[in-house]
C-alpha cells in the first residue's frame, strides 16, 4: 500500500482499476495518492506483487490557510515542533488497519504486506506499522517525519513490529519537509524498532520529489521483503 497526501487535486482512479491486472494472492505492497505512484510502480512493480494506491480524502488544511485539498489529516505547520492533528492523525492510521485487515481477511498474510508512502503519506505509513497489531513485512517512508513522535516509545509498547524493516529516503535539498525531518525520525526510529532494521538514505540535490536512484532502492526493498513464494 502506498500513501500520498498534500497533492493538488486530480481525477480519480480506484486501485482496482488501476492494478486489476497484477492482482495476485501471494503479497501486498499497499502505498495513499495514487496515479503518478502508479505510473512509478508500473515500471518496478514484480508479477507477483499487488500494488495498492488509495487517494486521500478531500480536507481543509490549516497550512492551506483552510482550503480544502487531499490530504490524510490535517498539517498545522511545518516546524519540528508545530502542533499536531492528534485525532485525525490516529483515525486516518486507524482507516489504513482497517484497510489492511481487509487484505488480510482476503487471504494476504499481515507479514507478507509493506506500507509505504511519500510525505505525508510517508508519516502516516511510519505511524500506523509502529502502532499495528497486524505484523508486517516492512516500510517504506519517502521525504516524510514521525507524526507524534513524542508519543514513541510508549506508543508502540504493544506493537508487533519492533523488528520491523524500514527504508526511510529523504532529498538532500527538500524545502518543504528539510532533511533535518528526517535526521530526526531516524533517530527517533532506533528507540523504537531494531536499528539494523533501519535503512536510511539520502539523495544530493534531490528536492521534494524523487530520483531513479531511490525508486531502484524502493525497488530492491520491496524485492528483498516481498520474494516470490516457491
Amino acid at each position: 500500500m502506498f500513501w500520498n497526501g498534500l497533492s493538488p487535486h486530480e481525477e480519480r482512479h480506484s486501485w482496482a482499476e488501476m492494478f486489476a491486472g497484477i492482482r495476485t494472492s501471494h503479497v501486498k505492497y499497499i502505498c495513499p495518492h495514487a496515479h503518478s505512484w502508479a505510473e512509478m510502480f508500473a515500471g518496478i512493480r514484480t508479477s507477483h506483487v499487488k500494488y495498492i494506491c488509495p487517494h486521500a480524502p478531500i480536507m481543509p488544511v490549516t497550512l492551506n490557510m483552510n482550503m480544502a485539498m487531499p490530504s490524510w489529516f490535517d498539517i498545522i505547520g511545518l516546524s519540528p515542533d508545530a502542533e499536531e492533528d492528534d485525532s485525525g492523525i490516529k483515525q486516518a492510521a486507524e482507516n489504513i488497519k482497517a484497510l489492511i485487515d481487509q487484505e488480510v481477511k482476503n487471504g494476504i498474510p499481515s507479514h507478507r504486506i509493506v506500507l509505504g508512502g511519500f510525505s505525508q503519506g510517508g508519516a502516516l505509513s511510519l505511524y500506523t506499522a509502529l502502532t499495528s497489531q497486524q505484523r508486517l513485512a516492512g516500510v517504506v517512508a519517502l521525504s516524510c517525519w514521525l507524526p507524534l513522535r513524542s508519543s514513541f516509545p510508549q506508543a508502540a509498547a504493544n506493537s508487533v513490529n519492533k523488528e520491523i524493516s524500514i527504508l526511510q529516503c529523504h532529498g538532500e535539498a527538500d524545502p518543504l519537509v528539510p532533511l533535518v525531518f528526517g535526521c530526526l525520525t531516524v533517530e527517533k526510529l532506533k528507540s523504537i524498532v531494531l536499528p539494523a532494521n533501519i535503512n536510511f538514505k539520502t539523495y544530493p540535490r534531490m528536492p521534494h520529489s524523487s530520483c531513479p536512484q531511490e525508486i531502484m532502492d524502493i525497488k530492491q526493498f520491496i524485492e528483498k521483503q516481498l520474494p516470490p513464494i516457491s
